[in-house]
């Protein structure tokens, strides 16, 4: 096929080809990945379509002065404005169809930086045999300003020469697929666009398969002056009835000022909206003057959207966007719909400037993040999550693919964020101790490390040496003041905080850029409160990331679940490219699956004693707690770690199951499917052995006792030969007591289950659902499900031949709740369950309790979604200081002083509020100074982001599993 490249960069793509039946055929895809004016990098994608390669040359010419070219996975050279760049001895062998990236940075002159297009292979220069069609945007012209948020239209002309007749025309917005039109006027309407610079592209496909592209570049500012303000970024409209929302002023007018109300071309027709105009005065100005939306019925079963925008002369343009609840829809259906709609309404907060989602609407929060508008990579995969239902219910895959672009943007760090990932060195080893009072330990070179198994392949599948996983935490709205790398300034920062052992909750870290160049923290940042130097050494300036590999996991089971969904539409192509992303993230995540150290799997006691591993000797194949990356600012170094703690909560057998068995979402990597393969029936493995005599899932197991290699107790049970650990990784609170854990991990293998039928998995829910059951009550209005257990026992040591029964492991309730995305995902839990077990087992009673559970959910909703109050005994620790004998407390050591970023001083005697005093301004501290003082214990109704998706996606499930109810 013919000229079907798309690079997945932030700008600048150009596409061209030869068809396959010549000797030397290929197809180039050029994308800048980042330009600041002076210097660039691009991203180059080879193609061969001809006869298979052995080696290649692949040349091009600049057309400006561009200079300076270096880079990666090929040999560079430039005379002149000639470039040529040869494959390396891992990449030259392209067989036909066969693909490889290469990429370089470069530096320019004259402002100005044009893209080449035309290119050759071994001489031959790639495109010209089909005539490709031609294609123009002719709105919006290139650099257009927009007001956020931006709603617009693009419109793009294009032609074909004979026999060629265009076929259809794709638009995406930085590299990744909004959607066709097949039809002349073709057009694809934009809204809800945050601050930003974007790159869309129109790309015209002909019926001989041979494609050209036109790009233009927006802008989306920030807005600023006098501006129209609506009550509603987005409203749901009840098809044959009505919505309605507010608009008012910004500030008072000098004279009346007359808004106009007017539809954007392109929206649905069955929606329209009164008045058109409305008049503001200087003493009404402030008052919300109302518009109703409207639709008509049809006989459709769609929910159609449209735009509208208020305008006035001099004021910055308010728009919302109305989408049809379509009354033929299952009324779950509708009740997604809503909610998604409270998600997406950017009034309610969910969501920064940037597109990115917040750990909460609330700011005043502490849970794993310290901060409610922090975010994690656990918000960034219910998102994914989220749009891939919406994608399912709608047709539109445009916001599944815009979110993964804004993942990549944010929270997957890019070469510049990782600049040394490909240097050699494997980490040197540091033993962990029990609690933070221990911290600094001393770094152990002499205690042998294992080999990395996954590098060499990796960097050979991918052509560079960059990891493709999301770091776990960022501050979004940059509230310590790292900024990035230091620079103090950008929003949206990668930073880190646990860093001291399983006793170290939150309210004890000290958080830290997760690039450290020493511009805050003490003399060496904030690397001397965790690390003592090998021989003595000083610390170097750095950059490191921690994945959570639940995220990851949970990223790649959306997509899969989007890749079921569109190609059950007829639409696979419109999300094929983000699949293909997932797919990558899958083969990265394996990382999760290594000792932490790479040391042999199993009777692993002593840190010198226990050997270093080689090949995948090393690998548990289970989903471990994180894995972590890290390298010198500029220092030629690097280190890669797995970890060796297990918790049966972060095991995922859909995402296993689907890297291992379906077309579209296996990763690239040669051993990859089949590392996967193994991974499936290892979890699977796990949670057998871990299941109580009553139904519920224990902790799980450790290859590094202590995360020291040390010897665990005498008649320690062991599942391939690792130690069984009843609250692996964190103890305050046990990592286990949290049903949530239960909920979350069931959920996976319930939906495993309703794929496969696999036995196991269903052995494991005929077990666990009725347990579950067993302690749940709900009301029309209400409901009390599990919230903290304890364990008693463990589990025998395991037999994969013969599974003894846990007759000697037992798990208590000890408090039932009310957690409102606990609640969604058991519902979800129970559903999937039910729709596969069907009459049989527990089905029944799981289908009426997962439906009683959403309806007391929607019983409970409010304007920015479901809200439950929940009370927080545990904000007396805002100001604990360091208490030596419950270890509890900030600790910092004797002697060591620094200062935040804001200026607030680290010190011995400091508490968590101390080096965080902004919270003290924060709207809701009066509530917990109140209970430090000796008031009550203070009570928040909070809005998580995960929560809340996991809510609609409730909904949603239950419409698709259950269509007649």
């Amino acid at each position: 096929m013919i000229g079907t490249a798309v690079a997945l960069m932030t700008a600048g793509l150009v596409s061209v080809a030869q068809p396959a039946q010549a000797a030397v055929a290929c197809e180039v895809t050029y994308g800048k990945a980042w330009d600041n004016g002076s210097g660039f990098g691009a991203n180059v994608t080879i193609k061969n379509l001809g006869d298979p390669l052995t080696s290649w040359s692949l040349t091009w010419t600049w057309a400006n002065n561009q200079t300076g070219i270096q880079g990666w996975s090929a040999n560079y050279a430039q005379s002149g404005k000639n470039v040529t760049a040869t494959s390396l001895s891992y990449n030259g062998s392209l067989g036909t169809g066969a693909s490889t990236g290469i990429g370089f940075n470069a530096t320019y002159t004259g402002g100005v930086n044009t893209n080449p297009t035309v290119f050759a292979i071994n001489g031959v220069t790639c495109g010209g045999a089909n005539p490709a069609p031609t294609v123009s945007i002719t709105s919006p012209a290139n650099n257009t300003h927009y007001n956020a948020p931006a709603a617009f239209t693009i419109a793009a002309t294009a032609a074909d020469t004979s026999p060629g007749t265009v076929a259809s025309v794709e638009f995406y917005r930085d590299g990744l697929l909004l959607g066709s039109d097949t039809s002349s006027p073709y057009t694809w309407a934009v809204s809800s666009l945050p601050v930003g610079t974007y790159v869309f592209q129109a790309k015209a496909i002909d019926n001989q398969a041979s494609s050209a592209s036109a790009n233009v570049t927006v802008i989306v500012d920030a807005v600023t002056g006098p501006s129209i303000v609506a009550s509603a970024a987005a409203v749901t409209v009840p098809e044959g009835g009505t919505a309605t929302a507010g608009l008012k002023l910004s500030a008072a007018p000098s004279a009346n000022v007359t808004v106009a109300f007017t539809k954007a071309t392109g929206g649905d027709t069955n929606l329209s909206a009164t008045p058109t105009s409305l008049t503001f005065t200087p003493s009404n100005w402030s008052t919300n003057q109302t518009v109703t939306f409207a639709a008509s019925e049809d006989s459709d079963n769609t929910n159609g959207t449209a735009s509208f925008a208020a305008t006035a002369s001099g004021y910055t343009t308010a728009t919302i966007v109305a989408t049809e609840s379509d009354n033929d829809q299952p009324v779950y259906t509708q009740r997604f719909l809503e909610q998604y709609n409270k998600i997406k309404n950017s009034a309610n907060g969910y969501f920064s400037p940037e597109g990115v989602p917040y750990h909460s609407i609330e700011t005043l929060i502490v849970e794993a993040p310290d901060y409610g508008h922090e975010t994690t990579s656990e918000a960034f995969s219910f998102w994914i999550w989220m749009e891939a239902q919406y994608g399912r219910v709608s047709g539109n895959w445009a916001p599944f693919n815009q979110a993964w672009t804004t993942t990549e943007r944010y929270i997957i760090p890019s070469h510049a964020d990782q600049p040394t990932s490909g240097a050699s060195g494997t980490a040197t080893y540091s033993p962990e101790q029990p609690t933070p009072d221990l911290y600094p330990v001393q770094m152990n070179s002499s205690v042998g490390v294992g080999a990395d198994p996954l590098k060499s392949e990796l960097t050979s599948t991918y052509g560079n040496s960059d990891i493709y996983g999301m770091h776990w935490l960022l501050d979004v709205d940059n509230k310590y003041g790292y900024g990035h790398c230091g620079d103090k300034t950008t929003r949206v920062a990668y930073i880190n905080t646990f860093q001291r052992g399983p006793q170290e909750s939150v309210w004890e870290t000290v958080p830290q850029p997760s690039c450290e160049n020493f511009t805050a923290g003490g003399q060496y940042g904030y690397l001397d409160l965790y690390l003592k130097e090998a021989s003595g050494g000083t610390p170097a300036k750095q950059w490191k990331y921690t994945n959570a590999p639940d995220a990851d996991a949970r990223a790649v089971q959306a997509a899969y679940w989007a890749l079921q969904w569109a190609t059950a539409q007829g639409k696979q192509a419109d999300v094929a490219a983000t699949v293909a992303k997932a797919a990558k993230m899958g083969d990265f995540l394996r990382y999760a699956m290594y000792d932490k150290y790479f040391k042999k799997i199993g009777n692993c006691v002593g840190a010198s004693a226990c050997a270093a591993g080689s090949g995948k000797n090393s690998s548990h194949y289970l989903m471990s707690w994180y894995y972590a990356w890290g390298g010198g600012m500029s220092d030629q170094w690097s280190w890669r770690i797995g970890s060796s703690f297990n918790h049966f909560g972060y095991q995922n057998p859909l995402a296993a199951y689907a890297l291992a068995n379906v077309s579209g979402i296996k990763p690239l990597s040669p051993t990859a499917t089949t590392d996967w393969s193994a991974s499936l029936t290892r979890q699977m493995e796990f949670y057998t052995w871990l299941q109580s005599s009553e139904g519920a899932i224990a902790g799980g197991a450790t290859n590094s006792w202590e995360g020291a290699y040390n010897t665990p107790p005498a008649g320690t049970p062991t599942f391939y030969g690792m130690f069984y650990d009843e609250k692996p990784v964190y103890h305050d609170p046990p990592s286990n007591q949290w049903f949530g854990m239960q909920v979350w991990s069931l959920q996976r293998v319930a939906e495993y289950y309703y794929v496969t039928g696999d036995a196991k998995a269903k052995a494991l829910l005929d077990k666990w659902v009725p347990w579950a059951l067993s302690k749940t009550t709900y009301t029309a209005t209400s409901f009390s499900i599990p919230s903290d257990m304890t364990w008693s026992g463990a589990p025998a040591t395991w037999n994969p031949t013969s599974p003894a029964a846990n007759t000697n492991l037992h798990v208590t309730v000890t408090a039932n709740g009310s957690d409102v995305g606990v609640a969604a995902s058991y519902a979800r839990t129970l559903m999937w369950y039910a729709a596969k077990a069907g009459t049989g087992a527990s089905g029944p009673a799981a289908k009426t309790a997962a439906k009683g559970l959403i309806d007391a959910l929607y019983a409970n909703s409010d304007s920015k979604g479901v809200g439950i109050a929940e009370t927080r005994g545990d904000y007396n620790r805002f100001d604990d200081v360091y208490n030596a004998t419950t270890h509890q407390g900030l600790f910092i050591p004797n002697g060591w002083s620094g200062t935040m970023a804001n200026g607030d001083p680290i010190a011995p005697g400091k508490s968590f509020v101390d080096i965080r005093s902004w919270y003290k301004q924060d709207p809701d501290w009066s509530k917990v100074n109140t209970y430090l003082q000796g008031g009550a214990a203070p009570s928040f109704t909070y809005h998580r982001f995960w929560a809340q998706s996991d809510v609609a996606m409730a909904y949603a499930d239950f419409a698709s599993l259950f269509p007649n109810g």
